[in-house]
């Protein structure tokens, strides 16, 4: 692990790619200390006489909303909504995921077969609208987006983790195990997990991007993270009918959520190539 830090830290795009996030990252933290307003609040001179979004000026520096609201300060709260849910139902995503993969890869027979195939059926369905018929069951709010991402982006993740699991379960080393009386737990926890973490992290990696983008497009289409919770998505979603008349509320979200998506799949793409040389120069 050292060396494939240090190889990490080699690649200019990864490390391009760490200090964006941790950009974000800090931006989220303490987005209550920076901001200039608060997210929510609505000021008179927010507006112009006619009632559209004023440009950014000096007073708010990326221009206002159609509600007079400041948009900066709305960018820096949306950051902590966009990297909760990349967090959250990305790992929980790795979870199930994992724990499906290794349990059908180690079991096989009937149990395998029954895991697999419920994670065929469920890769027959587009991923966007699976996501948006569960959104629409369920009542949207931070934490329910974040489940129904997790229960839509789980299905990646068992599929490769199975594929590995079935190749070390045939591995002699396992066999020997096993042939000294080994029990199950040990030989899945101490001796095929420890093969796994790199795809794990690597994926854990990639996910956060795609649950961003996924997201941001949950709430574009109005079933995402519900107002007054500010979200990239969301400000993006209000402010359609002002495409034209006020393009920086379309812009800077876009540019973050293009920067976010990026970040994470700069550093995935290194963290791949720095835990398995085979796949250096890949796409």
């Amino acid at each position: 692990m050292p060396h494939a830090i240090r190889q990490l830290l080699k690649n200019k795009l990864a490390v391009f790619g760490l200090a964006m996030i941790a950009v974000f990252a800090g931006a989220a933290l303490v987005a209550p200390l920076v901001s200039p307003h608060p997210p929510h609040e609505q000021f008179f001179d927010g507006l112009t006489l006619q009632g559209a979004p004023l440009p950014p000026n000096a007073k708010f520096l990326l221009g206002t909303d159609l509600l007079g609201r400041d948009l900066l300060s709305r960018l820096l709260y949306g950051a902590r909504t966009s990297l909760i849910i990349g967090i959250a139902a990305n790992g929980a995503a790795l979870f199930i995921g994992a724990v499906l993969g290794i349990v059908a890869g180690y079991a096989q027979g009937w149990v395998g077969a029954v895991i697999m195939r419920f994670t065929d059926l469920m890769m027959a369905f587009p991923a966007l609208l699976l996501a948006i018929a569960l959104a629409a069951i369920f009542a949207p709010s931070l934490w329910i987006v974040a489940l129904v991402i997790a229960l839509v982006n789980w299905v990646q993740v068992a599929r490769v983790i199975y594929s590995q699991t079935v190749s070390l379960t045939a591995r002699e080393y396992i066999e020997a195990v096993r042939s000294i009386g080994a029990a199950w737990p040990r030989i899945l926890f101490f001796h095929i997990l420890p093969h796994l973490w790199p795809t794990l992290l690597v994926w854990g990696t990639l996910g956060i991007a795609t649950t961003v983008l996924l997201e941001a497009t949950l709430s574009f289409l109005g079933i995402g993270v519900r107002p007054p919770t500010p979200s990239w998505g969301g400000i993006i979603y209000e402010s359609q009918s002002y495409f034209l008349d006020a393009p920086w509320l379309v812009f800077f979200p876009g540019v973050c959520i293009m920067f976010l998506s990026l970040s994470f799949n700069l550093v995935g793409d290194a963290l791949r190539d720095a835990l398995d040389p085979t796949q250096r120069g890949r796409g």
